[in-house]
């Protein structure tokens, strides 16, 4: 198979037939080997009804219903596992990404070589003040930390070589960086292809601007996973290390000017004071590494989800 094109979805009902028709006579105009893989992340609207009828007209459709709503991360790591194809094409189900752009990112996975290619929406129809601003800072912010050259890292449409959604995982609300997790995971050659962004046709949009706060804390959490997630001991132990020493060069220091003045009282100074939070403080950091090597050793499987249907296989 060549193409595996993954939509994750949440109240999307009216844009289901107008995509499916659309991606199927792209596959068809290109001779294509394909499959779509429709997650309905929980809809409470006819989404699931209309996959199922889908499916009767196009035998490559493939549906997967989560009992409830997850959200877009988990939604596509379902998708990725699922996933056969030799490149794995994702887009959003709200009619804005265009299928017409998947012969092109073919082309540059299959035979330009690219891990990973995401669009990006040079001309967005989304509003300024509420998604366009935000995105720009959030955009320059992944490029300065993660030293990834790319525009748009949040971009819906993207495509991959199947090795890449096989070996990331894709979690919380980490989607917005999945460029991130794939040099992570030693996958570097990312490229960029300015692709046609169109106005919302149905419904309205899902997001709010908790998402901007949850961006940035996802951010963090990645940065540090990348450098520290197989041994956070190393970073909470430099840090309780380091705090216990100045407790404990203030302790000697106190001490030693009590030798020195006889009269002079511990409890006054500050450096007293300092002494003992400084000791607390590097303990209970020395106690949160130790703690968070045995969780990371002994960690269930975090990234599971109760699925209702599935459709397809």
């Amino acid at each position: 198979m060549q193409v595996s094109v993954v939509i994750p979805l949440f109240n999307e009902a009216d844009s289901l037939p107008e995509l499916m028709e659309w991606i199927h006579k792209v596959m068809q105009a290109n001779h294509y080997t394909y499959e779509v893989i429709m997650v309905d992340d929980g809809s409470d609207d006819d989404s699931w009804d209309v996959i199922e009828n889908l499916r009767s007209q196009y035998n490559a459709l493939k549906g997967i219903r989560f009992q409830r709503n997850y959200g877009k991360s988990a939604a596509l790591n379902e998708g990725f596992k699922a996933a056969q194809g030799d490149i794995v094409v994702t887009m959003d189900a709200d009619l804005q990404d265009s299928p017409d752009e998947i012969p092109e990112f073919y082309d540059m996975i299959i035979h330009q070589g690219y891990h990973l290619v995401s669009g990006w929406k040079k001309k967005r129809y989304d509003n300024t003040f509420t998604k366009n601003i935000p995105s720009k800072i959030y955009n320059a912010v992944a490029r300065k930390s993660s030293g990834i050259v790319l525009h748009d890292f949040n971009c819906g449409i993207k495509a991959y070589q199947l090795k890449v959604v096989k070996s990331i995982e894709v979690f919380g609300e980490m989607h917005r960086y999945i460029p991130i997790l794939a040099k992570w995971a030693g996958f570097k050659k990312i490229g960029e292809k300015i692709v046609v962004h169109q106005a919302r046709k149905y419904g309205t949009t899902k997001f709010g601007w908790e998402r901007f706060v949850n961006g940035f804390l996802d951010l963090m959490t990645i940065q540090f996973l990348s450098k520290f997630g197989k041994k956070p001991m190393q970073f909470f132990g430099l840090l309780g290390t380091l705090f216990f020493l100045i407790g404990f060069v203030s302790v000697g220091y106190i001490i030693f000017s009590k030798f020195v003045d006889p009269l002079t009282s511990i409890t006054n100074k500050p450096a007293f004071f300092i002494a003992l939070t400084s000791m607390l403080i590097g303990i209970q950091l020395f106690l949160a590494g130790f703690i968070a090597e045995l969780v990371n050793r002994n960690a269930a499987d975090r990234n599971t989800y109760l699925i209702s249907q599935k459709l397809g296989w």
